[in-house]
């Protein structure tokens, strides 16, 4: 790592960090120094209790770091965090942030003045002379905070970025990003705008299985889909009436039962409001999310699997079709029995073979430890009472006839998926021809990236808030690739590529 006695604008002076007992060092002559700051937090942290073992293969699966870097990171990023806060005491008014760097998190501080350098030096940390401290960072981000109201609806975010030294606006269109930023009053040299295909949104997705609350707590059978309605979800009939009002499993407001059958039948469905969108999927909690893609009845003896809120993720079989099933309230007729075990609060669930929903929880006998009996109420009857569909596609869509290539694939709500593949095609000089066809009632986008360098950057697009997309570029020779972004709803799409 390199090191000089000089410091310049932009330069980083660096330390080898190395994790070390909070020990004295010898100095000249044979004199004890005290160790820096960083060394002896370092040294609290790595005495402190060892992670635990998934933490660390966590961070080596996501990271792509080994062990030895996952432990030493945990260290330094925990030293790291009590020293900041003694270096910006001590900076003032220069300090202008602090940042973690490398595999194994090495400590750097930045300064806007060159005579601060000597004191990061010397509790241990790489310094950094930038030309804004971060106090000025600060600053013009509130300048752009008071101005959110008239921000574009291109810019998805901004933020100080220390590491750069500069506060970064992120744009989908970044002519319209950089009037903005030009209008706001703000010096020059202090915001930087960057191309970004970022859409942010509360993740508040609707998933089977899942937990709602009404009182009490029932789970999510499947997401569906209503002509002139925001859509929600099937549930069991016991869960609410008619009116009840429904929070999600994050104790949001979530939708209002708009349909409510108990006992005879045991079903029941739930229309959310605005800001949760229907998602054909089941979370499978252990197991993974699991997307749906029909409601093909399975044939006694078939496996079957549900989900809940409570016990999570369990299969059996099938025993019997058209069963009724007495309960303290009356008689059910119509349920499917099962050897799948529930207990209370799973009542509502989804019950799925393969990719197919099959039913919602009704009841049943015994529990997930010991085992048991339950039943669940068909999904197609509660389908066709209330004219409700499955969120997600059946089947792949079959438009985008006509084009050079032409890709399937399925997306859960919020997921990407890049065609031909992640590394892209090459393409000559010439026009690129883009058809997305997305499954009914979703929004999915399609974004033509273009590589530079090693970057990937979005130069054509198509973002109705509409299932289907169709758009033109003509550009230079190169590599390119399609992003498909399904932003809101889940299922199969069909992508057509004519490339020149």
């Amino acid at each position: 790592m390199l090191r000089s006695s000089a410091v310049t604008a932009g330069f980083a002076l660096a330390l080898t960090l190395v994790a070390t007992p909070a020990i004295a060092h010898a100095g000249p002559g044979g004199s004890s120094a005290p160790e820096s700051l960083y060394a002896q937090a370092k040294a609290q942290a790595a005495a402190a209790a060892q992670p635990e073992p998934g933490l660390i293969d966590a961070l080596k699966r996501d990271l792509g770091l080994t062990g030895e870097q996952a432990a030493a990171r945990l260290v330094n990023e925990a030293a790291a965090a009590k020293v900041e806060p003694t270096l910006s005491r001590q900076l003032g008014e220069h300090f202008a942030g602090a940042w973690v760097t490398g595999p194994t998190a090495e400590f750097v501080v930045a300064t806007s003045d060159s005579t601060k350098v000597s004191a990061i030096l010397k509790a241990g940390a790489q310094a950094k002379l930038v030309k804004h401290s971060l106090a000025t960072l600060d600053a013009a981000k509130a300048r752009l905070d008071e101005l959110a109201g008239s921000a574009p609806r291109s810019i998805p975010s901004w933020y100080v970025d220390v590491q750069n030294n500069s506060v970064v606006v992120l744009a989908r269109d970044t002519a319209e990003a950089q009037s903005f930023v030009d209008g706001s009053g703000l010096d020059a040299s202090l915001v930087r705008v960057e191309a970004s295909s970022e859409e942010p949104k509360p993740f508040y997705d609707v998933r089977g299985g899942d937990a709602y609350y009404m009182g009490g707590r029932c789970s999510v059978g499947f997401s569906v889909t209503k002509a002139g309605s925001q859509g929600g979800f099937v549930t069991a009939g016991h869960c609410g009436d008619v009116g009840t009002a429904t929070q999600g499993h994050n104790r949001v407001a979530q939708g209002t039962f708009r349909g409510s059958s108990f006992p005879g039948n045991d079903y029941a469905w739930v229309e959310v409001n605005s800001n949760w969108t229907p998602t054909g999927v089941v979370n499978a909690y252990n197991s993974g999310i699991l997307p749906v893609r029909g409601s093909t009845q399975r044939a006694v003896g078939s496996s079957i699997c549900r989900s809940g809120s409570t016990t999570g993720y369990h299969c059996g079989t099938i025993s019997q079709h058209n069963t009724s099933v007495t309960y303290p309230e009356g008689t059910i007729s119509g349920v499917t029995r099962t050897t799948v075990c529930a207990e209370p609060g799973d009542s509502g669930g989804s019950y799925i073979s393969g990719d197919q929903a099959q039913g919602v929880t009704s009841g049943g006998s015994g529990n997930c430890s010991s085992g048991g009996t339950t039943y669940h109420q068909p999904v197609n009857e509660i389908l066709s009472v209330y004219g409700l569909t499955l969120a997600g596609g059946t089947t792949p869509p079959t438009g985008c006839s006509g084009y050079q290539n032409t890709y399937n694939g399925s997306l859960s709500s919020n997921q990407n998926a890049y065609q031909p593949g992640t590394g892209g095609y090459t393409a000559a000089a010439g026009t690129h021809r883009i058809c997305l066809d997305g499954p009914n009632g979703t929004d999915y986008d399609a974004y033509l990236q273009k590589l530079s360098g090693s970057t990937w950057t979005t130069v054509a697009q198509g973002i109705t808030p509409n299932p289907d997309e169709a758009f033109t570029y003509n550009g230079t020779a190169g590599t390119y690739r399609v992003r498909v972004h399904a932003y809101s709803g889940s299922g199969s799409y069909t992508l057509g590529l004519t490339r020149p």
